[in-house]
């Protein structure tokens, strides 16, 4: 009988990570173009930049985020082969609103007790996201780390580095008023929110389907991120000129538009002006939320703001057709951040 190591004992399992590593290695791959000089399980990875040297000022462009405690849904579940996805859409739409497209992406993924299955599952969901926008998936780390983590706990983050010519930064300095506000919708919450979510939900059933959803309330709740990149470079190539753009993150519709409007500027937000996704409404009324606090912590159904002069408008929606993407308010002058209104 072969004698369990000492390390093993104190609660790390090298081979495990060993064994993760090489289930995950060819979905890691698939994402590797020729700008990829490195493979799996080098200390750094290598990305060739000479393809930028077309540009004439690159400006690289990096985000890191984490997906929160949607990990203790995925866990709750028992499935893991979202929010992978829901870590690279995340950090790729946080850089696409300065103008950038994505380069390379590197994981960080933790447990207290490493399963390389589920590992491999998870990066794998990372990797198809990656490939998906045309990104490589360059490195990242796996750690076991019993004590700092609680058993059954996953903690799973990630950055991108992505790049724009410096022209072609949207920062949101020539927004003014009178512009227009595009809402494109979100796949449901996102990734974030989920705390108050959870607290909301947790009397009901998560895994019969709800009579007030199109699936059950664990599977809604796991819907991946969804990435707006696809619809950006739809205008992009429409030469549609794009004065600012808003992830809809932590902060939700009221946190979020301001970090891009200049000096004296506001938005008015119509609530009645797009189709407002069921799960949010079922965790409003079950968990008795008042309307300015779920607008203030959830994306309501809208994940990114697109902000397009007012004679742009009507071009923007037919490049997005109407029934992906809705008119959803204005910049006005002498608005302090965002005032939600009903129609």
């Amino acid at each position: 009988m072969t004698q369990k190591s000492a390390y093993a004992q104190a609660g790390v399992d090298i081979a495990a990570g060993s064994r993760a590593t090489r289930l995950m290695k060819a979905a890691v791959q698939a994402t590797y173009g020729p700008e990829v000089l490195s493979d799996v399980g080098s200390f750094g990875g290598l990305f060739d930049i000479s393809s930028l040297k077309g540009m004439l000022q690159p400006v690289l462009v990096a985000s890191t985020d984490g997906v929160g405690t949607k990990t203790k849904v995925a866990a709750a579940m028992n499935r893991w082969d979202t929010i992978g996805h829901d870590i690279v859409n995340h950090c790729v739409n946080d850089i696409v609103v300065q103008g950038a497209r994505p380069l390379f992406f590197l994981d960080y993924v933790a447990s207290s007790k490493l399963d390389p299955d589920q590992i491999a599952t998870i990066v794998g969901g990372i990797a198809l996201a990656c490939s998906a926008a045309g990104c490589a998936l360059l490195g990242g780390e796996t750690a076991e780390m019993p004590g700092v983590y609680a058993p059954g706990e996953i903690d799973l983050v990630g950055t991108v580095v992505g790049v724009v010519d410096r022209a072609k930064v949207i920062d949101g300095r020539r927004i003014q008023a009178g512009d227009v506000i595009i809402g494109l919708p979100s796949s449901g919450l996102h990734t974030n929110g989920y705390t108050l979510a959870r607290a909301a939900l947790a009397g009901l059933d998560w895994v019969k389907k709800h009579s007030a959803l199109e699936a059950a309330i664990g599977e809604s709740l796991l819907t991946p991120h969804r990435s707006y990149l696809p619809e950006v470079q739809k205008l992009w190539r429409a030469n549609i000129d794009i004065h600012g753009l808003a992830h809809i993150t932590g902060g939700g519709l009221i946190d979020n538009p301001p970090r891009i409007f200049p000096d004296g500027l506001g938005a008015t937000i119509w609530q009645d002006s797009w189709p407002i996704p069921p799960i949010f409404a079922l965790i409003q009324e079950t968990g008795r939320i008042a309307n300015e606090e779920m607008v203030h912590v959830f994306n309501m159904g809208l994940g990114m703001l697109i902000i397009v002069p007012a004679a742009a408008a009507a071009a923007a929606l037919a490049v997005l057709g109407e029934a992906n993407a809705y008119q959803v308010g204005e910049i006005m002058a002498g608005l302090d951040g965002v005032i939600i209104r009903h129609s």
